[in-house]
């Protein structure tokens, strides 16, 4: 369990589950909205809440196209981030990045990159940019294993490593179990390497894989690497293995699992049949609620109230999307610089 104060633990859970309640909305509300092809962090809440939580203001984060996460972890408003995926006024790009390229200059993303691969020599360069000017920042770099297969990963790796750069390269590895996997033969379903920490090893990086559900093992792991960034230690390289949450292999996110009900935290006889598995053993979110019930953290009286005002606080974040305005037509070319 994590070495934390309870109110801070309640509220990586509070913001975990925020993150779970609005990927869910989001997904029954793409059966009536159109917005395009999205992409959801659903099991994958124990690998960004953690390693967010320890940046400071004026920290750099990089992502990608499973983006929304991040930023409800970093303290995006909910309401603003649907408003963007849904392409009205109100949203935090005033509609112009979507779902894929939503960023939030004040939270710390500059940018959000659906190209696979391209937020990393952008991390690396915000690294350049703190080491030049001399200031104690990190920058922190979360992609899918995918982005492995790029060449620019190893140019911009090359470089860190080289110079020193306050850089942590998070991979979020969600590939056990996903389409394309061989199961038992690689971590991943697109790059042949054994290990995917072995990659970086040539260039003398420290690398490591931890269980990309534990919030300890995640937290553990990130802190270590930005204390070593902070102190001009140079890179680090770490490796979240989650296994792909079931709603998230077909082609467009579905509920497979249904709408998460939390008592099957504490009370596995509420587990169904069907992905009983992935509810058991591989939910971080349902395991992190356990461990924090078991440590007397918070009861589970206290974990429903919690999701209740979450689920209040969704209903007004898509309250607050679907009322608002679409861009007013002449807003089209406001911003462009090319």
């Amino acid at each position: 369990m994590l070495d934390l104060p309870p109110d801070r633990l309640l509220e990586f859970l509070r913001r975990m589950l925020l993150v779970r309640r609005f990927e869910e909305a989001l997904i029954k509300l793409s059966k009536t909205n159109f917005f395009g092809h999205f992409h959801v962090y659903v099991g994958q809440e124990p690998t960004g809440v953690p390693a967010l939580a320890l940046l400071e203001p004026g920290d750099y984060s990089f992502t990608t196209h499973r983006n929304h996460g991040h930023l409800l972890a970093r303290g995006a408003d909910p309401g603003r981030v649907l408003a963007e995926i849904m392409g009205k006024a109100t949203g935090y790009n005033q509609g112009k990045g979507g779902t894929l390229h939503v960023s939030v200059a004040e939270l710390g993303f500059p940018v959000t990159s659906a190209i696979v691969g391209n937020i990393v020599p952008l991390a690396t360069g915000a690294a350049l940019a703190i080491r030049q000017t001399r200031r104690q920042q990190v920058s922190l770099c979360l992609f899918g294993d995918g982005a492995l297969e790029e060449g620019a990963f190893f140019e911009a790796v090359n470089m860190a490593a080289l110079w020193r750069l306050p850089v942590i390269y998070l991979c979020e590895n969600n590939s056990l179990e996903a389409p394309g996997a061989t199961a038992g033969e690689y971590p991943s379903s697109t790059n042949a390497a054994s290990e995917l920490s072995s990659l970086v090893r040539p260039f003398g990086m420290p690398s490591s894989f931890v269980d990309g559900s534990d919030a300890a093992a995640v937290h553990g792991a990130v802190s270590e690497a930005v204390q070593r960034a902070r102190l001009g230690e140079g890179p680090t390289f770490i490796e979240a293995r989650t296994v792909r949450w079931p709603g998230s292999r077909p082609l467009w996110p579905e509920l497979l699992t249904g709408e998460t009900d939390l008592a099957m935290a504490w009370d596995k006889t509420r587990i169904p049949t069907e992905y009983r598995q992935w509810h058991d053993q591989q939910d971080g979110l349902l395991r992190f609620a356990g461990h924090l019930i078991k440590s007397g953290a918070v009861t589970p009286d206290g974990v429903l109230s919690m999701d209740v005002r979450v689920k209040g606080e969704m209903e007004g974040a898509i309250r607050f999307a679907l009322d608002s305005p679409e861009p007013e037509p002449a807003t089209a070319f406001e911003g462009v610089f090319a």
